[in-house]
């Protein structure tokens, strides 16, 4: 017999649904968006993981990067042993905060087809990452 807590709530209380902070992973890696293609590669495979937060000069995140997309821009025609992340990246973001509801950053990331979402604070400074389950 497992001993189960109850705790009292409102007769018109439902569940609380979950938020992005109480499902995200610890952030991970980060490194500057001045590192290169190669080099960010190296770091994942050594650190065996498939993604690294990039931030700016500042700390503050500017986004994700995979290990499967910086192999794509790594095996396309215009690589050059040049290319930084912040070329990769782009446009900042996605993001996440920390009080949105996981079921609609799910959503979110089903349909930009995101396996990870960075979650960041009201300054942009990373606090984790949100993964979807496989």
């Amino acid at each position: 017999m497992t001993l189960v807590r109850m705790q009292p709530r409102s007769a018109g209380a439902g569940p609380a649904a979950p938020t992005v902070e109480n499902a995200m992973v610890a952030p991970g890696p980060q490194v500057c968006d001045d590192m290169t293609v190669e080099v960010a590669l190296s770091v994942m495979a050594s650190a065996r993981i498939g993604h690294l937060l990039v931030c700016d000069n500042d700390g503050l995140c500017t986004g994700l990067v995979t290990q499967a997309r910086l192999a794509a821009v790594r095996d396309g025609d215009a690589y050059t042993d040049r290319v930084r992340l912040r070329d990769v990246l782009g446009d900042r973001g996605p993001f996440a905060s920390p009080l949105t509801m996981v079921t609609e950053a799910e959503h979110a990331m089903r349909y930009r087809r995101l396996d990870a979402l960075p979650v960041v604070d009201d300054q942009g400074a990373a606090l984790g990452v949100l993964a979807l389950a496989r």
